[in-house]
C-alpha cells in the first residue's frame, strides 16, 4: 500500500504466481491478480482502494472485477495495447490544464489532459473507462522529462486530474520503497528467491513480507525505533547491530532492547521522554 508523499510502504497478503490445480496453461501475473481480489478486496470498506498497476492489468475482465468489488483502478494505458481506446481519443479533443514549475536547477511545463468515458477496447459490450495524461517537458529545450497515460473509473475534471496522475506516478514507490528494500537492505530477498522445494520458497517469502510490515508499522508508530533508526542511519547497520546483540543477550521485550541500545549509544539530542525511560 502506498501514498502519495509518504517514504513508507506496507505490504499486503501475497498472492503467489504459481501453478493452479486444473489449469492447463501456466499461472501468471493477471490470474494471480484476479485471486487476490476475489480473496482479499472484500477487507477494505467500498470506494477505499486504488489499485494501481502497469499496462499489463489494463484490461477489460480485471478492471470490471475491480469495480465489481466497489473499488477503484488507476492502470497505465498504452497506445500500442489500447488501439480501440487511442482512436476515439484522436477523434476527440481531450481537457487540459497546463502549469510552469521549477524544479530547482530549470522550469518544467506540466500538461494534463483527459477524458471520460472511453471504449477500453472493441465491441458493443466494451467497458467505459476515464483516460488522463501527464506530459512534462524542459521548458526551455522542450525535451520530454516524464509522459505517462492511465485508465480509471475515478471520474475526472480538472480539480482532480493532477491528484489522479500523482497517485499513477506513486506506483513506483512499490519498486523503490518496497522491493528495492527487501532486495538490498537486509532481507535479502533477490530475483531468483522463488526457487524451492514445494512450499519452502512461499514460506520464507511470506515471513520476509511479514518481518517488513513489521518494521515498517513500528517505524510508523514506535517512538523508541525511530529514534535508533535515524541514530543509525541505515537499515543495514541496524540489523547488524540487532543481530549481534541478540546474539549473545537475552532481552524481556522489545522495550528493553530499544532502551539499551539508545542508552549505548549515547547520543546528544535524546528527547526528554525518552531520556526519562532510560533512567528508570
Amino acid at each position: 500500500m502506498v501514498q502519495p508523499e509518504t517514504e513508507h510502504v506496507l505490504t499486503c497478503f501475497p498472492e503467489m504466481i504459481t501453478p493452479q490445480d486444473g489449469a492447463e496453461k501456466q499461472d501468471c501475473e493477471r490470474n494471480a491478480a484476479k485471486r487476490w481480489l476475489a480473496n482479499w478486496s472484500h477487507l477494505f470498506t467500498p470506494g477505499s482502494i486504488t489499485y494501481l498497476g502497469d499496462d499489463l492489468f489494463c484490461n477489460h475482465p480485471l478492471c470490471e472485477q475491480v469495480i465489481d468489488q466497489d473499488q477503484y483502478f488507476l492502470f497505465v494505458c498504452k497506445p500500442d495495447s489500447h488501439v480501440e481506446l487511442y482512436c476515439w481519443l484522436a477523434a476527440l479533443t481531450p481537457n487540459e490544464q497546463f502549469q510552469r514549475r521549477w524544479n530547482g536547477r530549470h522550469g518544467e511545463i506540466w500538461r494534463w489532459r483527459w477524458v471520460n468515458q472511453l471504449p477500453l477496447r472493441s465491441g458493443d459490450d466494451a467497458l467505459l473507462v476515464n483516460w488522463c495524461e501527464l506530459l512534462t517537458t524542459h521548458e526551455e529545450t522542450g525535451e520530454i522529462m516524464y509522459h505517462n497515460s492511465w485508465a480509471t473509473n475515478h471520474t475526472l475534471h480538472a480539480d482532480n486530474v493532477e491528484a489522479v496522475c500523482t497517485f499513477g506516478r506513486t506506483r513506483w514507490k512499490i519498486e523503490n520503497e518496497g522491493i528495492n528494500v527487501l532486495q538490498r537492505k537486509g532481507y535479502n530477498v533477490e530475483h531468483n528467491f522463488g526457487h524451492g522445494s514445494q512450499y519452502l520458497a512461499p514460506v520464507l517469502l511470506v515471513l520476509n513480507l511479514l518481518a517488513f510490515l513489521l518494521h515498517t508499522a513500528m517505524h510508523l508508530l514506535d517512538e523508541l525505533y525511530q529514534f535508533l533508526r535515524r541514530a543509525l542511519h541505515t537499515r543495514l547497520t541496524f540489523f547488524n547491530d540487532l543481530r549481534a546483540l541478540c546474539r549473545y543477550n537475552a532481552f524481556p521485550n522489545w522495550e528493553s532492547l530499544w532502551l539499551f541500545m539508545i542508552k549505548s549509544l549515547e547520543e546528544d539530542d535524546v528527547p526528554p521522554h525518552i531520556a526519562a525511560l532510560l533512567s528508570n
